[in-house]
């Protein structure tokens, strides 16, 4: 086997995933990682993980009884509600195969599988720059070092993706201001009886309210809109009292649960504009390069795949390093765009559907569609 010298640009889930699965296979990795330590920054709200891909991952990578332990399978429930806080669809079983974890926790979990000396703390990448004998420099923080291999799996603005594709993440139309609900069960118990075991959606008229229970009695809140970027970009900056008044005006004559939903907030976390590369984006190969994940397939979270498909990518990878074939990274990146086009074109509809002025009745049709299938 040859013995690469591989850096992976990024430390979420994919780039974690690839760097333990490349350990186990016998190849050291780099990971260069922005953050100072694992609980640097909040790391975002709960995934539900899928049998045969972020799970599957996780087994390959000899992680099953770590992520078992971590796993809240009492918690994939869905409701949907209209405007008026009439219960449309509701469903608190815990009987599915797609449990939630927390991202920390998943990425806590990846982090303790790895050598420390493999996750360079604290390292912002400035660029990645081709040299003359067919390698690539990482400069970071003024210091360069030439890899064979460089894997961008540092999301939707990754310093990887224009040296391989002039493609640029476009704004999909709908803003989400992200909302944080603490102890919710002792302290918020009208929140967590609207949430239930799992998500609550609560969509009408080009907006949306969106209720996700955490692990350790911790609910994340979304409220969503669809409108034009300079009035996500203007908001960014606002002061948290003025982004809440903003929110209460967009949701005037909504049920007072949702409201007051918003009122009782104990944060609000940040403003997140959603963006999306091409459905179907692909690129020519090139040796010495490649990306996973967001970078390569960045969509919104309206079709649940984002962290399962990052996860997958790193299995595959891992094993065309692994297999040390000249044609393997060429057929690994043209599966991982075959696979990745069906799921960013659901995701593009689930937000061109949810979040407009007939969002509740068609999440409702598609609810029952995927009911009756099941």
């Amino acid at each position: 086997m040859r013995q690469y010298r591989i850096a992976i640009i990024g430390g979420g889930p994919g780039g974690l995933t690839l760097a333990r699965l490349l350990h186990l296979g016998g190849l050291s990795a780099t990971i260069f990682e922005r953050d100072a330590h694992a609980s640097d920054r909040p790391q975002g709200g709960t995934l539900d993980l899928h049998a045969d891909t972020g799970q599957r991952a996780l087994r390959l990578a000899g992680l099953e009884r770590e992520f078992l332990a971590a796993a809240r399978y009492d918690d994939q429930g869905m409701r949907l509600y209209d405007s008026d806080g009439v219960l449309l669809f509701g469903d608190d079983s815990s009987e599915g195969d797609r449990p939630e974890v927390d991202r920390a926790a998943l990425r806590c979990l990846l982090i303790d599988s790895l050598p420390p000396a493999m996750i360079r703390w604290g390292t912002r990448v400035d660029r990645i720059e081709p040299t003359e004998d067919g390698r690539h420099d990482v400069i970071a923080g003024g210091v360069r070092e030439s890899f064979d291999l460089v894997v961008g799996a540092d999301g939707a603005w990754s310093k990887v993706r224009p040296l391989l594709s002039d493609a640029r993440p476009a704004y999909e139309g709908v803003t989400f201001v992200e909302l944080g609900f603490d102890d919710v069960d002792r302290r918020h118990p009208a929140i967590a009886a609207l949430a239930g075991r799992g998500k609550m959606f609560a969509l009408g008229d080009n907006r949306g309210l969106i209720l996700q229970r955490n692990g350790h009695a911790h609910i994340r809140g979304y409220f969503s809109l669809r409108t034009d970027e300079p009035w996500a970009i203007s908001l960014e900056d606002a002061a948290p009292d003025a982004i809440r008044e903003r929110m209460l005006g967009y949701l005037k004559g909504w049920a007072p649960a949702f409201t007051d939903a918003i009122r009782s907030a104990d944060t609000i976390i940040g403003v997140r504009p959603l963006y999306a590369l091409p459905v179907g984006h692909r690129w020519a190969h090139r040796p010495g390069l490649t990306l996973i994940g967001d970078a390569a397939h960045l969509m919104s979270p309206f079709g649940g795949e984002g962290v399962n498909l990052a996860m997958t990518d790193a299995a595959d990878l891992a094993a065309a390093l692994i297999e040390d074939d000249d044609t393997a990274m060429a057929r690994f990146e043209e599966a991982m765009a075959t696979r990745a086009e069906p799921a960013a074109r659901g995701a593009t509809e689930g937000l061109y559907h949810a979040i407009s002025p007939n969002g509740p009745e068609a999440v409702l049709a598609h609810f029952m569609e995927v009911m009756a299938g099941a």
